[in-house]
């Protein structure tokens, strides 16, 4: 007919056109999510004010490899002097909990930088060392009494549960009496509150409070009030008695606790609307803490470890005088990354029809649209939490695994999508070899698919059993989870009756986000993210809902042309549903 050319002229075009739109949308995405994240705020006052030198800031000169835990591990005077050095230009004094590990240098080190000390005495179970601990103490109040301010006989040593009441107010007495230097103890205010007897024996009160750790996590934009609030609560408990507050800090990196987010945004404001407040009204204030402490993640995960001004391993501050703060400095990296790997999916997905023998329809083309802008707004992003994440061999291998599979599958499965080739089974892939996918795209996707998905379900039990100090790698998880489902939703496999290991999979990982949501609470966003992309993964593997179909089909006594043109109308459905 005489229309028809120009029809199938404006078709082809249409197709042509298509894509090219996607790409562009996709690409402006990636840039509009990227300047938003990257945004900086401009603090209140300024955290670090080379005008006003902080009160105190707690110190310990731990660095990579290097942990209180090892006492055989002697920091070298050159280390501690290094640090002191950089802390004088920003702080009056230090805070110190130890003088084990050649901590005992730090009165003499801090003396030639016109640093105060706040000595710290480590105590514990064992009362033959902390005898000893004490006795150090005792001669370096003496030796050095212009640099040491006071001594803290023990530190949450009441909270961990480590002494009776009686021992630590024995040990107390025995330090008081040999020093006229002011001493204290420095617990949870809480613990203040329930052993209020303690405060006849110090000189000064001492309390701990991290919002982020508490029972009833705070939002870092109320945290200050907060802190400002139960000062005068525990103030009003002690009369007569100056009150310390001797740790008050937030993290910059690390998992939520329901609406507790770290950042370095938060810790920014945090701080700098905690220092304005306690300059307002006058309250000693010890900021926690000085330097990240790589050790800690053993104990408190990723975020124990970023409780610092200054950044652990560059020793540089974190918040600059006069600077607006961002939660990601390197974003321009970042959105150049993104930008690379979304071009990238999409040149995978224009060069794979060409194999094809029909037309690509607008479906798939959306799908890679979809795994393009969720790939590039994420991998910057997954690729930093999963530099700082992992801890030991086994978490290494876990967050490169993770993080090889983000990259991996959403190109992987944009061949797949303009091919019309369905994720392979994990029958196939476990099989013999000859049942594997014949090509190579197809089996790269299945055995990155499988390799996925058990670093997946490791995950996710982690998150069950062991909750508390584990992160939310949201990031690589969507990035990995995106793709496949979209590749299951419009490539269905065909149906198997013996997929156990796919629902198996698939139900672990259900009831590990329904876990997560009960567990966490609907505040804390990235538990949700994570919770979402376990469904995502887990409604990819689970089998057909036609399997039920077809085991009651095959189960039934018919003939068997029968149940074999039902299977081979299933199969086609399949594949037209693919080829939309």
């Amino acid at each position: 007919m005489p229309g028809d050319p120009p029809v199938q002229f404006q078709s082809a075009v249409s197709r042509k056109a298509a894509p090219l739109a996607l790409f562009l949308v996709s690409m402006s995405l990636i840039v509009a999510v990227w300047y938003w994240l990257a945004s900086p705020v401009l603090l209140d006052h300024a955290l670090i004010d080379p005008a006003r030198k902080l009160d105190c800031v707690s110190y310990a000169p731990f660095r990579s490899g290097q942990t209180p835990w090892n006492s055989d591990i002697v920091i070298k005077p050159e280390q501690i002097a290094e640090d002191l050095d950089q802390l004088a230009q920003v702080s009056h004094c230090i805070r110190t909990y130890s003088v084990e590990n050649g901590l005992d240098k730090v009165p003499q080190l801090a003396s030639k930088v016109g640093l105060k000390v706040i000595l710290g005495i480590w105590l514990g179970r064992d009362r033959a060392k902390n005898a000893a601990l004490a006795d150090t103490a005792v001669a370096l109040a003496r030796e050095y009494k212009g640099t040491v301010s006071s001594v803290i006989v023990g530190s949450e040593v009441l909270l961990r549960g480590e002494m009776t009441v009686n021992d630590l107010r024995e040990i107390i007495r025995s330090v008081r009496t040999r020093i006229d230097t002011p001493i204290t103890y420095a617990d949870s205010w809480d613990y203040w509150l329930r052993y209020k007897e303690m405060a006849a024996d110090v000189d000064f009160v001492t309390i701990h409070m991290l919002p982020f750790w508490e029972d009833e996590p705070i939002r870092a934009e109320d945290a200050a009030v907060h802190v400002i609030d139960i000062y005068h609560k525990v103030a009003a408990v002690f009369p007569g008695k100056d009150i310390l507050i001797g740790e008050a800090g937030w993290p910059s990196k690390g998992r939520m606790r329901e609406v507790s987010l770290p950042s370095r945004i938060n810790q920014g404001l945090f701080i700098s609307g905690l220092l304005d407040r306690a300059h307002r009204e006058k309250i000693r204030v010890n900021v926690f803490e000085a330097y990240d402490e790589p050790w800690k993640r053993q104990w408190e995960g990723t975020v124990g470890a970023h409780w610092g001004l200054f950044d652990g391993v560059t020793r540089q501050l974190k918040h600059a005088p006069g600077s607006a703060v961002s939660n990601y400095p390197f974003w321009k990296l970042q959105l150049g990354a993104g930008l690379a790997f979304g071009t990238a999916i999409f040149m995978v997905a224009l060069l794979t029809p060409w194999r094809r023998p029909s037309p690509t329809g607008l479906m798939p083309w959306l799908a890679v649209s979809a795994c393009a802008t969720a790939g590039g707004i994420l991998l910057g992003l997954a690729a930093e939490k999963a530099g700082y994440e992992n801890y030991g061999v086994a978490g290494l291998f876990n967050q490169g695994l993770l993080l090889t599979a983000a990259v991996t599958l959403p190109l992987l499965c944009a061949n797949a999508l303009m091919a019309g080739r369905p994720l392979p089974t994990f029958r196939e892939m476990v099989g013999p070899r000859e049942g594997w996918p014949s090509s190579l795209p197809a089996l790269l996707l299945g055995f990155v698919l499988v390799a996925t998905t058990l670093v997946t379900v490791e995950i996710a039990l982690g998150l069950v059993f062991d909750p508390r100090s584990r992160d939310f790698p949201f990031a690589s998880l969507t990035m990995a989870a995106v793709p496949v489902c979209a590749l299951a939703l419009l490539c269905p496999r065909k149906p198997d009756i013996a997929a156990t290991a796919e629902a198996v999979f698939a139900g672990l990982l259900v009831a590990a986000a329904l876990f997560l949501v009960f567990n966490e609470g609907v505040h804390n966003w990235q538990s949700l993210w994570t919770a979402a992309a376990f469904l995502l993964l887990g409604a990819a593997l689970w089998p057909p809902r036609s399997v039920a179909v077809l085991s009651a089909v095959v189960s039934l006594p018919q003939p068997a042309p029968q149940a074999g043109a039902a299977g081979g109308l299933i199969a086609a459905t399949s594949k037209a549903e693919c080829d939309k």
